[in-house]
């Protein structure tokens, strides 16, 4: 006969010795076995039965059972301790197929409150009069918390269904078979265009247009019209002045009120509701959902409460974790009041890469969150002044011309710190700074408001400095009303002249100096009075990038079980689904990459990346543990409907702030964010094509840096199976093209 047991839920104990009347915090885990020693074809044991989870009797939309062993098969799933009584049977059929379909004999089995009820029997299953299979039947349900829960899913995925790719180096190289030729192969009959889906707009906009859009400087209803339309498409674009009266304006400092109670702490810039004592202040930092935000205003006396304040404060820590928010924090306790906002000033001739830097620059450090504005001088010359400027006013010995120019650079530096004075924590000071005299007027500006550190670039490799002369002339505005290419190609040549005469090499201040950088073979970096986390990190990043063109295709895993599932974590192989997108994707990568020789395949260490890249060879295949999914911590291997039945609390967290919750015991956006910094870093580096397979979360937050998309966005953006998105890098820019192999 078979055999049927329950664990006598009530006698539990949770640890505390004492026993526990009410069900709160506890669950069923419910685990439903057979065994038989006989295969019957590919008939697998399935169950279906009276609730949706089990199909609403609908065989076709049976749970299969799993095979833990050569004779066992198992089925898991939680309960509420309370749950409505579930009829069931046990089915014989395909997995993948409702065809042939042989359900048990006998009356429905009855699961009610933790408990099989009935007589204990066999699984009986006849395919004709002679011939009857029969399985043991075993059942057992504990009550468990949602930690427990998490680790006993944890440990399925790990013991009964062991990973099928363990064993393969975290760096390989599967070979090409003797005689075959890389990306020549006959079986490549597919057609990429055809694949070709809709990308977000990625239209080559002049870098200089895409700047911070000069709040100091009103031209009527002309400046305001354009400044509509930059916060409706993102792109702000110069116009050439037509209204000539023109006039600064310095904002009033937002007027705030102190709450009663309130404590400011110097240190991370919140305040914290303790009371003030003496020689003592108390530090509150902000760790994320359901924390008050407490944000320092502008001026350094006042304080305001709320999460969006009329007068728009902000808080002057990076929306961050890790090592960016502790550093932060360092920075801030330790450093003088001006270090809590860095200026880098750009230094260099036109055509040396200067704006295309800056802007890079601008959007890893946005990435990495901290708020960061480009301020193009070359903008507001073009506001104030137009655009019709000939080589004449860049002369040096052009008194007006070099008294225009100061002019505007020192709007932009007023707009700069006073952004800065708002909470803004970089800014980026694009233009020539080509003279001493410029320099040390920028410095005086910023005594006691930010810290400057001058980024000069100097290029001396001819071919580049012309490839970068003609880019200039097809897309910097100033040549936008001239037809003839080689009239404005000479100009600009006069214009490069001009500044050559009155060029002086930095020497002053903090400065980071990039000699024959761009190529990205060799060259230098001197670096001079460069201290703190954020400048290093500035240092850092700038020696890895360059302008050397090449693609990187991001894709997800192909579907695993856990997808069909809708459960999130884990660690299942592919489904089958999953294994022809990874059949497309091997096809794909050898043609579209058939003549990139040092192109390279990530994935991370989980085994649907690894199997959804395994069919790919010819090149090297790196495993990244920097791109796991994001870690579900207890939450691991349930559905999104099991988090909110069982911890709605957690539910309704994440569903506040997506950005920054953590999931109990696991990871938030943002610590992702952190984690793939170095990702970021080598793909900067690298000159030749990358593919990275990888997963929702890690996706999501490596296209948000591609595509420069705000933070609070990164949770959100649509990152679709089964699709892949090439990101060309570019001295043009980034731009994207997407590719949809399968529905």
């Amino acid at each position: 006969m078979g055999t049927s047991s329950s664990k006598n839920l009530d006698s539990s104990s949770h640890g505390s010795g004492e026993e526990k009347d009410d069900h709160g915090g506890g669950q069923l885990y419910v685990s439903l076995k057979m065994e038989n020693y006989k295969l019957k074809g590919d008939l697998v044991p399935h169950v279906y039965g009276s609730v949706p989870l089990v199909g609403s009797w609908d065989t076709s939309k049976a749970l299969p059972m799993e095979r833990e062993s050569t004779s066992m098969w198992e089925l898991s799933f939680v309960v509420p301790p309370d749950h409505e009584t579930l009829d069931f049977k046990f089915l014989l059929k395909p997995k993948y197929n409702n065809v042939p379909c042989i359900e048990e004999e006998g009356p429905n089995r009855q699961f009610m409150g933790g408990k099989l009820q009935g007589v204990a029997r066999l699984a009986i299953f006849k395919f004709s009069t002679e011939e009857v299979l029969e399985y043991q039947v075993f059942i057992k349900a504990n009550r468990v918390s949602p930690f427990d829960l998490a680790a006993s899913w944890r440990a399925y995925q790990e013991n009964l269904e062991p990973s099928t790719v363990r064993g393969i180096p975290d760096v390989s190289i599967n070979s090409l078979p003797e005689g075959a030729d890389n990306g020549s192969s006959t079986s490549l009959d597919l057609d990429l265009e055809q694949y070709l889906v809709p990308a977000p707009a990625t239209a080559v906009v002049y870098a200089a247009n895409l700047t911070e859009t000069p709040r100091s400087l009103k031209r009527g209803g002309v400046f305001s019209n354009a400044d509509a339309s930059t916060k409706d498409t993102g792109v702000s674009v110069d116009r050439p002045a037509t209204i000539k009266e023109m006039e600064v304006v310095i904002p009033d400092p937002p007027k705030l009120f102190n709450p009663p109670g309130m404590v400011e702490s110097k240190s991370v810039g919140t305040f914290s509701a303790l009371q003030k004592q003496d020689s003592y202040r108390g530090m509150y930092v902000d760790r994320g959902v359901g924390s008050p935000r407490l944000v320092k205003s502008a001026s350094a006396h006042t304080l305001t409460t709320g999460g969006k304040p009329a007068s728009a404060a902000k808080n002057s820590m990076p929306a961050a974790a890790g090592a960016v928010a502790a550093a932060a924090v360092a920075d801030q306790m330790l450093g003088p009041k001006e270090d809590m906002h860095l200026a880098i000033v750009l230094v260099g001739l036109p055509a040396r890469g200067k704006t295309f830097t800056a802007a890079k620059l601008t959007r890893y450090l946005r990435w990495l969150g901290h708020d960061t504005k480009h301020f193009n001088v070359g903008k507001y010359r073009r506001l104030k002044h137009g655009t019709n400027q000939s080589a004449d006013f860049f002369r040096g010995d052009n008194p007006e011309g070099m008294e225009a120019r100061n002019e505007v650079a020192a709007l932009a530096m007023d707009d700069m710190t006073a952004w800065m004075q708002e909470g803004g924590q970089v800014g980026i000071f694009d233009a020539t700074n080509s003279t001493s005299e410029r320099r040390n007027m920028l410095i005086k500006m910023a005594e006691g408001k930010c810290k400057i550190i001058f980024l000069e670039t100097i290029c001396n490799d001819r071919i580049i400095i012309e490839r970068n002369i003609r880019l200039k002339i097809q897309q910097s505005p100033d040549y936008a009303d001239e037809p003839d290419f080689e009239a404005g190609y000479q100009d600009f040549k006069r214009r490069l002249d001009n500044y050559e005469k009155i060029y002086v090499p930095v020497n002053e201040g903090s400065y980071i100096k990039m000699i024959d950088m761009v190529s990205g073979h060799g060259g230098q970096i001197q670096v001079n009075n460069i201290s703190g986390y954020l400048p290093g990190r500035i240092v850092f990043f700038l020696v890895n990038t360059h302008l050397t063109p090449r693609p990187i295709l991001l894709t997800r895993h192909g579907e695993s079980r856990d997808n069909v599932r809708a459960r999130i974590g884990g660690d299942t192989p592919l489904s089958g689904n999953g294994e022809l997108y990874a059949k497309k994707l091997t096809t794909f990568v050898e043609k579209r990459l058939k003549n990139e020789r040092a192109a390279s395949i990530w994935t991370s260490t989980l085994q649907r990346t690894i199997l959804t890249a395994n069919q790919i060879v010819g090149f090297p295949k790196i495993q990244w543990r920097a791109l796991d999914e994001i870690n579900a911590g207890v939450c691991d291997g349930m559905t999104y409907e099991e988090i909110k039945k069982n911890m709605p609390d957690e539910y309704e967290s994440r569903k506040k702030d997506k950005l920054r919750y953590r999931y109990p015991r696991g990871e938030s956006y943002l610590d992702v964010i952190q984690r793939l910094e170095p990702v970021i870093i080598e793909l900067e580096r690298q000159r030749a094509p990358v593919v990275v397979v990888s997963h929702q979360a890690v996706l999501r937050a490596l296209y948000a840096y591609f595509a420069d998309r705000p933070l609070k966005e990164i949770p959100h953006i649509e990152m679709p199976l089964h699709t892949i998105i090439e990101i060309q890098m570019g001295v043009t820019g980034v731009q994207e093209k997407r590719y949809k192999l399968m529905d």
